[in-house]
C-alpha cells in the first residue's frame, strides 16, 4: 500500500514539478507565477556597441550577456543606405551592423533556452522611421513566431501582464518596447515605451546619478499604472554636452550596493523597485546578484 508521502510526491511528478525542484523561468521557479510587471530586469544598454572606445557602452556582445543573466537589452538603430542598422548617435560615428543581427542573435539563443523571458527596448533614433519597416525585419529573421502581444483586454501600464510561467507556455516570450513611433494599431507587438514605463533623467552624470525622478515621457509624469526604467548608467562630461560611458567607474556602479543606493530612492517615492535598471559594461560588477535582490531571490 502506498503511504501519503509517496502518493503526494507522484501526484506531484505528474503535474509537472517534483518535491526536489521546479521547472525555473529565468532562472527562478519563484518567477514562473510573477507576473512581468512585477519583475525587474537588470538591461544591458546599447548592447550592440561593444569595445573600448569613448562611443562604446558595453565590453562583452549580447550572447555573453544572456549567459550571464542578463534578460533585457536595449539598442539604438538609425538608417543607413535604405537599411535599419544599429548606430550610435549616428552611423558616422559608430555603426555596429544591421538591426536584424540582433534579433537573430536573441532568437537563436531563445530557441536553445525555451524558459527565458528576453526584452528588447529599440530606441528609434530616427524618428520618421516608420514602425512598418521594423515589422519586416521581424518578418524577414523569422522573429515574429516569439514576440508577446497583449491581449484584447490588456491595458498599457503594470498592470495585466501574464506570468513569466504564462508567457513561456505560449511560447510568446520576446517582449519588444519602442521609444517614439510605435503603433499597436499598425504592429500591435511594438509596444510603445512611455505607455508602460516612465523613466528617470538619461545618461545621468555625478550630479543626477542618484535619483528617480520621471524625466520621460514629460518631467514629473505619474508613474500610476506604469513601470519605472532607472538608468543607472553612469556618464563623464568631458566638456560642456558631450557626454561618455564612465568605464573606469563600471565595477563600482554596477555593484550591489551602487544599484541599491538608487533603487531604494524609486521605493521611498513610489513605493515600488525600479522594474529595470539599464547599466552600461553589464560584464563588470554585480548586475545579476543586484537582479536577484531586487526580485527577492
Amino acid at each position: 500500500m502506498y503511504h501519503q508521502p509517496l502518493l503526494a510526491l507522484l501526484a506531484l511528478a505528474l503535474s509537472g514539478g517534483t518535491a526536489f525542484g521546479q521547472e525555473a523561468c529565468n532562472g527562478s521557479p519563484a518567477l514562473c507565477s510573477r507576473p512581468y510587471g512585477d519583475v525587474t530586469f537588470v538591461a544591458s544598454h546599447n548592447a550592440a556597441f561593444v569595445g573600448r572606445g569613448p562611443a562604446h557602452n558595453q565590453f562583452e556582445y549580447p550572447e555573453a550577456g544572456l549567459s550571464q543573466g542578463v534578460r533585457y537589452f536595449t539598442t539604438q538603430t538609425h538608417i543607413e543606405d535604405g537599411e535599419i542598422r544599429q548606430c550610435h548617435s549616428d552611423c558616422f560615428l559608430l555603426n555596429a551592423g544591421a538591426f536584424s543581427e540582433i534579433l537573430v542573435s536573441l532568437k537563436s539563443w531563445m530557441e536553445r533556452n525555451p524558459r527565458e523571458v528576453v526584452t528588447l527596448l529599440v530606441t528609434n533614433g530616427d524618428d520618421d522611421i516608420r514602425v512598418e519597416e521594423f515589422a519586416e525585419v521581424f518578418e524577414s529573421t523569422g522573429t515574429t513566431g516569439i514576440v508577446f502581444t497583449p491581449g484584447n483586454g490588456q491595458k498599457p501600464g503594470m498592470d495585466g501582464w501574464p506570468t513569466l510561467g504564462e508567457m513561456i507556455n505560449s511560447g510568446k516570450r520576446l517582449v519588444v518596447f519602442m521609444d517614439y513611433n510605435a503603433d499597436p494599431a499598425k504592429v500591435p507587438y511594438i509596444l510603445p515605451q512611455y505607455d508602460y514605463y516612465v523613466e528617470t533623467p538619461f545618461s545621468p552624470t555625478s550630479s543626477n546619478f542618484f535619483n528617480c525622478d520621471v524625466d520621460r515621457p514629460s518631467s514629473g509624469a505619474s508613474a500610476d499604472n506604469r513601470m519605472i526604467f532607472a538608468n543607472h548608467n553612469l556618464n563623464l562630461e568631458l566638456f560642456a554636452g558631450l557626454l561618455v560611458p564612465d568605464q573606469d567607474s563600471a565595477a563600482e556602479t554596477n555593484s550591489v550596493a551602487n544599484i541599491r543606493q538608487q533603487t531604494e530612492i524609486c521605493v521611498a517615492s513610489f513605493g515600488r523597485a525600479p522594474n529595470v535598471v539599464m547599466l552600461d559594461f553589464v560584464s563588470v560588477g554585480q548586475a545579476i546578484e543586484a537582479q536577484k535582490q531586487l526580485n527577492g531571490l
